[in-house]
């Protein structure tokens, strides 16, 4: 159990979509110590902090209360996000966070001179550089497969539809205004969009 001297202890806890279960994240919180009555949790995406739960949370926090968290992913979504709002809380609302899967995390604490504040802003910043270069690594390989794709004669994007056998006659009759857009689409059975297109490339 957490050892927190000043201010009140709370839990936060959160999964992305109604049909996942939170139990394991308030068990977790519960075990450390946090007062039931004190855990907030959404059932949200981690995209940004507009969550119904995690709001009421953060107008409750006072200078010196601790919030608790099972992983660092349960505030948000994007590193970069994350880093801003834990700024945002422990030097604006100078309110303590504590992440149970992370010791490093706890600004609380203090080792050998240097503060749980300090070490938490160091580990969060190597955090963010090694998310922003795993996507910058998505992003390569991703290009590298497509380029590899198209080298084996792979087309990205929508199956090109073949004209059908009556396009011609069915442009000729179009063309001497005999059948309008819409019919001339329809005798090809293809969209007045697709129609326009094949006749642009005709």
């Amino acid at each position: 159990m957490g050892d927190i001297s000043v201010g009140r202890v709370y839990g936060y806890a959160r999964v992305s979509s109604a049909d996942q279960n939170l139990a394991r994240q308030i068990d977790a919180l519960l075990a450390f110590g946090v007062d039931q009555r004190l855990i907030f949790s959404d059932k949200a995406s981690g995209k940004d902090f507009c969550r119904p739960s995690y709001r009421r949370l953060t107008r409750r926090l006072r200078p010196g209360d601790t919030v608790v968290v099972k992983s660092i992913d349960r505030l948000g979504r994007s590193y970069d996000d994350i880093i801003e709002e834990w700024r945002r809380i422990t030097k604006e609302r100078r309110v303590h966070i504590v992440v149970l899967d992370m010791p490093l995390l706890d600004t609380r604490e203090e080792r050998g001179g240097l503060t749980g504040e300090f070490i938490a802003d160091v580990v969060l910043q190597l955090l963010s550089y090694v998310a922003q270069v795993e996507r910058d690594n998505i992003r390569q390989r991703q290009a590298e497969g497509i380029a590899a794709a198209r080298a084996r004669g792979v087309r990205f994007g929508r199956p090109t539809i073949e004209r059908p056998g009556n396009f011609e006659q069915v442009r000729q009759a179009y063309q001497a205004r005999e059948l309008t857009g819409v019919q001339a689409a329809s005798a090809c059975q293809v969209s007045r969009s697709t129609f326009m297109r094949w006749l642009s490339e005709a």
